[in-house]
């Protein structure tokens, strides 16, 4: 493995994120989404894009001659020994979501980066705790729930998600089907099941267009009015890549949000 990458591609969105917040930028990446998030949109305008979801294109990493491949072990399996003979390739065991605190790690290692991980952590940390201090101890005793769709499914992330982990942080309850732990950290919703997102808040994230129509049916449903979100007027519309991003980026975006709908004329730390 190089010392000091200069030419590093990544293979997964939070392997993206976690390389731009340690101050190496990728000379190319994949991507999930076909709007950039807000916590990416200013660092992609020089990144080449080589595909979507789990489809780069092999030809485009043998013309870049990076020195370093970074991407996740599932995604990366089929075509390992053809990266591997590219560019020195590492891919971290992601086990979804939850485990993005240690791909972090993982990337900071691969990157020699370890000293501003750290330094990273530590930042994170800093607006944990401006956030738990602007909420005081009365918005702390809020239910928060959050709900996504995509690709035809409704769902909720739980508390060891990436998003979950953040709450947790924070200090802030979920609703009790949401308050559980569980491998990969998402489960699907039934509409039969719709109270298991009632909560004060309720964030809702969709992704694409299809995402939204199916909200907007899930609205119709008679239970929808009786959450108390609903009642009492607190449903918000959060970026759906920012609150599933799986990085530190990501998780400022999470806190930015947090700030904005929980913390009345609270500026963000």
């Amino acid at each position: 493995m190089p010392n000091q990458p200069q030419r590093v591609i990544t293979l997964s969105v939070p392997s993206l994120g976690d390389a731009i917040a340690l101050g190496v930028k990728p000379i190319a990446t994949i991507v999930y989404f076909d709007e950039p998030p807000p916590y990416l949109v200013e660092h992609l305008d020089s990144i080449q894009i080589l595909g979507k979801e789990e489809q780069p294109s092999l030809e485009k990493i043998v013309a870049l001659k990076p020195d370093l491949i970074i991407g996740i072990q599932y995604s990366t399996e089929p075509i390992y020994s053809q990266l591997a003979q590219i560019a020195p390739t590492v891919a971290d065991d992601w086990e979804g979501y939850p485990s993005w605190r240690s791909h972090f790690d993982f990337v900071a290692d691969a990157l020699g980066k370890t000293d501003l991980a750290q330094e990273v952590w530590s930042r994170y940390d800093q607006r944990i705790e401006s956030l738990k201090t602007a909420l005081g101890k009365s918005q702390q005793n809020l239910e928060v729930s959050f709900v996504h769709t995509c690709c035809g499914t409704i769902d909720l992330d739980l508390s060891n998600s990436f998003n979950g982990s953040i709450l947790a942080d924070a200090g802030l309850r979920r609703p009790p089907a949401q308050a559980v732990p569980i491998d990969g950290g998402i489960v699907k919703l039934s509409e039969e099941r719709l109270m298991d997102i009632d909560g004060d808040v309720l964030f809702v994230a969709t992704d694409g267009f299809e995402a939204a129509e199916t909200i907007a049916e899930l609205k119709q449903n008679p239970l929808w009015q009786q959450l108390r979100a609903v009642q009492n007027d607190r449903v918000y519309s959060v970026n759906y890549p920012t609150w599933r991003g799986g990085n530190p980026l990501a998780a400022d975006g999470v806190i930015d949000d947090l700030f904005k709908y929980l913390v009345k004329d609270a500026q963000p730390a």
